[in-house]
């Protein structure tokens, strides 16, 4: 399984990254898989340096903020408008409950504009699997004020975890345990004011998070808006995390 990070800015599109968008590749049946995780505003210029706009297999929506889901109406032009020809109809979107209509309401102009002639959505369910491909990916229900999921995401043998939006909740243990890689949000500074709870974490409460799910190999902090310090983040969560803090790198492409 290989992670390439399209976009890792917290909360608004960065100088240096698009807002949150992961591409997840794994080869299965003599073809690359490609599974977004998020399509956040500006993502969606920067996945056509990593793969073919048709040759997106299905979307999975943490939740319905913009930073999260905004370009999703952009891929709606992109299949319904090319030149050729609509691309098939049907591709898989999981998200929240209101996802569809969310993106009816981002796409439409005067007034909402249903984007079901090309995707095909389906409302996640708190520990439900979701099989596309050769990802199951497991959605956990964690603790944002909007309906928000984490997902656990498998293939060849490797597990991915991605908190998505979240503070320290009891589904985190789940969600992260035993992970080859644990994608964490890391948008709060702990002792800032804007330090609330029940939205973000902190470096520190990431680290705690992975350390208390127990079996962690690697943690890599992500949604870090551009107005945090990404070493003071780090430096945060290295104060519970014993091994290295990497920091989610906008383009770049791990192997897990």
């Amino acid at each position: 399984m290989r992670l390439i990070v399209i976009g890792c800015s917290g909360s608004f599109a960065g100088p240096d990254s698009p807002a949150s968008c992961y591409l997840v590749q794994s080869e299965h049946e003599g073809r690359t898989w490609n599974l977004l995780l998020d399509l956040g505003n500006g993502a969606l210029g920067a996945l056509q340096r990593h793969v073919a706009l048709d040759a997106v297999d299905g979307v999975m929506l943490t939740h319905l903020h913009p930073d999260h889901c905004a370009d999703l109406a952009g891929y709606f032009v992109v299949r319904k408008y090319m030149p050729g020809g609509p691309l098939p109809g049907g591709l898989p979107v999981h998200g929240p409950a209101g996802t569809r209509e969310r993106l009816a309401r981002l796409y439409g102009a005067d007034a909402p504009e249903d984007v079901g002639d090309q995707f095909t959505f389906t409302e996640l369910a708190d520990r439900a699997p979701v099989r596309i491909g050769p990802f199951a990916v497991t959605p956990y229900l964690v603790h944002h004020p909007v309906e928000a999921y984490g997902f656990r995401v498998e293939a060849d043998g490797a597990v991915l975890a991605y908190t998505g939006d979240t503070d320290a909740c009891p589904a985190l243990d789940e969600l992260c345990a035993d992970a080859d890689l644990v994608l964490a949000d890391s948008a709060f500074v702990d002792g800032r004011d804007d330090d609330l709870q029940g939205v973000h974490l902190t470096g520190s409460r990431a680290a705690r998070a992975v350390v208390d799910a127990g079996g962690v190999k690697r943690l890599m902090l992500t949604h870090i808006p551009p107005w945090n310090d990404p070493r003071v983040c780090q430096d945060q969560a290295a104060t519970v995390w014993s091994g290295d803090v990497e920091l989610a790198c906008a383009g770049r492409t791990y192997e897990l």
